[in-house]
């Protein structure tokens, strides 16, 4: 065995083994992939291999949309057949909301190019004759869809990756992975150690073993998965006999199951709740080819229902039970990118649809590892979107939470229920008695919106559809329903409206504690700090400035709010949501010499938000600083004492009022809460939520990551032309910004009112049409309480940028009229803000 690669792939399954390949065709020869037993021996042998397209996340759709156009390529490269039937698949609707939801998805297809039809019951009974479509609404199909043999597909990319100069090292068990102070990995076998420059971790159940072996605590537990293969039924071998198309993969949406041909029968592959996660300590070290025993009465609801779909699954008899591990994270989507705090570590496990997924995820990490940087936007898969909360106890709850809802509609609103609540603020209970509806974040609870004293919804009211896959609405214990998801206006949509009234006219209170927070300092901080981001670092003690990291290329990664506290002592705030994924870049690009330090500061501070005309007023009452707008103007900051308790108050917020975030050591935070709360009652101070901020956000053109702000769009693509400082030496990634400049915009972020809404605002992915042309995609929507109006952000071609310009929204498959309008419709002026 070779003592020294560039890359060492660990894991033989379909996802390790297409990144070797993907890194050797993209000209790194020097890789090689180490597997414990045979390829395919862990989750990939006993995949049903389904290539599902549909998928609401931007970033896994598109690594499937890679994967399916790519896996029939491979015949033709390395002479071998995958085994890909392109049979297509229907996914059945038998309830408004799942209709919705496929309504919804169809912009999120058209925007990255997926084709997908609409079909009526009876084109559904034409495509699959075994149907019954008694209640069926509708259905979509992917014309591209269909399966692929797993092992067929590895052994492809194994001898592709060869054929490059990629080297397959079976029956090789990794025992150890240390770094060297030079930054070098060994990875330590049976065989031998071997020197390299990157390590990919691609061990599918073993994950959080190898993960251990670098001191990784990584987010993914298997789940089990049972599917039922059936012996031949005469209706299928006539239609074989006859000459006819095999009938698509077929998706029984609302009862949680899918189905397709195989050898003649029926494979049924069920995702019940109640499917046990295991392999909590990694399968044992002999494991191979393993299977659990079957547990068929998890499975009696689903298997009636399929009986009922299509009878001809209840007349034959069962064949194999097939249940094996596969692994899940929290949110079912998978890890691919750079571990938190590894040098050249990298990820690709946690593969729910790893058979779909691995084409389009050894592609980009490919791309990641050879370029420096992905070519789409990854975030909703990247490694660091968990943080340390996620541990052991949490992952079990969790991913067997995602296994179960694999199917379930996935609304813009849904809160899952699972591991909650975990991180709370001290404030919690008091928001609570408010009337909170939480959400989360990060593992951090956070007000939603607020319900009135002794509201609940009915059954009536939430009106649930008679199916298997009911879930609407939140269920907490010991609290009544007051939220009823959807893709539509809610039962929230007013309290949210008067939420974002009231703040306008009078004062509110808002918890933002789960923002990311940390500190810079030291004797080389200030310029560190102005060599890395894109706006002029603060100069002055007390201002503060929104900067940008960009990528190598000029994309946005992240957003800071910089707030200069002392000389070479810098408070960075950024969205809690991308905690983990800020901070390892930042730490991952300080210097090495000890001139700068790091602090993370999350845990330690919490944030309120005071916002409204009044607040300065309900501020005076309770410090003696001088809140003027001469001596506190807009974008500055100050130490103050609010009553008994030092604070650090930033003249900034997110919803453009008059306003203050007032940072505070958190043990101190129901104290200051009570003080607020009490100097407020004569204003009429109340709480509002994140919902009611959103709202307030979309009437400034604020941008969200990864939104209006990614890696795919240039920063001056997203309009950050303000927030780029091209008077200091440099930034990261300025020389690419401004060759990506001069190379010209394929983008234009713009603002646009969208007219005669009734029940359904936009929320972002939805196309923008110029006739029947794609100009387009929306980032953000909603509806601007303050003026009045539906609101959608989107980038466009800049063709249709101009303000004035006339274009179309598609919003749950019907077309609106939508008209650009100038950036920051409520206050253009800042005039509120700088009150």
């Amino acid at each position: 065995m070779q003592s020294t690669a560039r890359v060492v792939v660990i894991g033989g399954g379909v996802v390790g083994v297409s990144t070797l390949y993907h890194l050797a065709r993209m000209g790194w020869s020097d890789v090689c992939l180490l597997e414990r037993h045979e390829l395919t021996s862990g989750s990939t042998w006993h995949a049903a291999g389904l290539l599902p397209l549909f998928n609401l996340s931007y970033s896994v759709g598109k690594l499937h949309q890679y994967s399916v156009d790519f896996y029939p390529t491979l015949e033709a490269e390395t002479e071998l057949n995958v085994g890909f039937s392109n049979v297509s698949n229907i996914r059945l609707a038998t309830s408004q909301d799942r209709l919705d939801e496929y309504l919804y998805y169809a912009g999120v297809a058209r925007t990255i190019g997926v084709e997908v039809n609409f079909l009526t019951p009876d084109q559904v009974r034409e495509a699959w004759p075994l149907c019954e479509t008694q209640n069926v609404l509708g259905a979509i199909q992917h014309p591209a869809d269909g399966y692929i043999q797993p092992a067929d597909l590895t052994q492809a990319l194994a001898k592709g990756a060869r054929n490059r100069g990629a080297k397959i090292y079976r029956n090789t068990v990794v025992n150890g992975i240390t770094q060297k102070p030079n930054g070098e990995w060994i990875v330590s076998t049976d065989k031998g150690d071997i020197t390299c420059e990157h390590v990919v971790s691609a061990s599918g159940n073993f994950a959080r073993q190898t993960g251990a072996m670098v001191g990784l605590d990584i987010p993914v537990v298997p789940v089990e998965h049972q599917y039922i293969v059936t012996e031949q039924h005469p209706a299928i071998m006539e239609r074989r006999a006859k000459g006819l198309p095999e009938m698509g993969v077929l998706r029984e949406s609302d009862a949680s199951w899918y189905m397709r041909e195989e050898a003649g029968g029926l494979l049924l592959g069920p995702y019940e709740v109640g499917a046990p996660a295991c392999y909590l300590d990694g399968p044992a070290p002999n494991a191979e080819y393993e299977l659990f025993p079957d547990a068929l009465e998890r499975l009696e609801p689903y298997i009636l229902s399929a009986i009922e779909r299509v009878p001809a699954f209840g007349e034959v008899g069962v064949k194999r039970v097939y249940n094996g591990a596969i692994a899940y994270t929290p949110d079912g989507s998978p890890i691919v990118g750079p571990a938190w705090g590894k040098k050249n570590f990298w990820l690709n496990e946690g593969h729910s649809f790893g058979i779909t997924a691995a084409g389009g995820a050894g592609w980009q990490l490919a791309n990641w590892i050879v370029e420096g940087e992905p070519s789409i936007d990854m975030m909703g898969v990247d490694p660091r979107r968990f943080g340390d909360y996620a541990g052991r106890g949490y992952l079990v709850e969790k991913n067997e939470e995602a296994y179960a809802k694999v199917f379930t509609v996935h609304y813009p609103d849904e809160e899952r229920e699972a591991a909650r609540p975990l991180r709370q603020t001290p404030c919690y209970d008091r928001m609570k008695k408010l009337g909170a509806v939480f959400g989360s974040v990060f593992g951090w609870e956070r007000p939603n919106w607020f319900a009135p004293e002794g509201y609940e919804l009915s059954e009536a009211d939430l009106d649930k559809p008679d199916v298997i896959l009911n879930h609407n609405h939140p269920d907490v214990d010991n609290e009544p329903v007051r939220e009823k998801w959807s893709f539509r206006r809610s039962n929230y949509f007013d309290f949210v409206g008067a939420e974002c009234r009231h703040v306008h006219e009078k004062v509110g209170l808002q918890d933002m504690s789960a923002f990311a927070k940390c500190e810079i300092s030291g004797p080389g901080a200030e310029s560190w700090l102005d060599g890395l981001l894109t706006n002029a670092v603060p100069k002055k003690v007390g201002r503060v400035s929104l900067s940008y990291l960009l990528t190598s290329r000029g994309g946005v990664r992240s957003e800071f709010t910089v707030y200069k506290m002392a000389p070479q002592r810098y408070y960075l705030v950024s969205a809690g949501a991308y905690e983990r994924h800020d901070h390892d870049y930042l730490k991952k690009a300080m210097p090495t010499d000890g001139s700068v330090t790091f602090e993370r500061l999350t845990t330690a501070m919490g944030v309120l938000v005071l916002a409204g005309p009044r607040s300065r007023d309900v501020l005076a009452k309770l410090t003696d600083a001088n809140l003027s707008n001469e001596a506190f103007p807009w974008l500055t900051g100050k130490t103050i004492s609010i009553g008994a308790a030092p604070v650090e108050a930033l003249r900034v917020n997110f919803i453009g009022e008059l306003g203050w975030e007032i940072h505070h050591p958190i043990e101190t935070q129901n104290y200051i809460f009570d003080k607020l709360m009490a100097a407020g009652a004569e204003f009429d101070i109340k709480p509002f939520g994140i919902r009611a901020m959103v709202s307030m956000a979309l009437e400034k053109s604020y941008k969200l990551i990864p939104r209006e702000l990614s890696v795919e769009y240039s920063a001056y693509e997203s309009g950050l032309d303000r927030f780029i400082s091209l008077k200091k030496p440099g930034f990261h990634g300025k020389d690419a910004l401004l060759a990506w400049k001069d190379k010209g915009l394929a983008n234009a972020f713009v603002t646009m009112e969208v007219h005669d809404v009734t029940d359904a605002d936009a929320r972002g992915s939805e196309v923008i049409l110029k006739g029947e042309d794609v100009v387009g995609r929306a980032t953000s929507g909603g509806y601007g309480w303050r003026i009045g109006k539906s609101i959608a952000l989107a980038m466009v071609n800049p063709a249709y940028a101009a303000e004035g310009t006339e274009l179309e929204i598609v919003i749950l498959g019907q077309r609106y009229r939508a008209t650009v309008i100038a950036d920051s419709p409520f206050d253009a002026d800042n005039t509120a803000l700088r009150a």
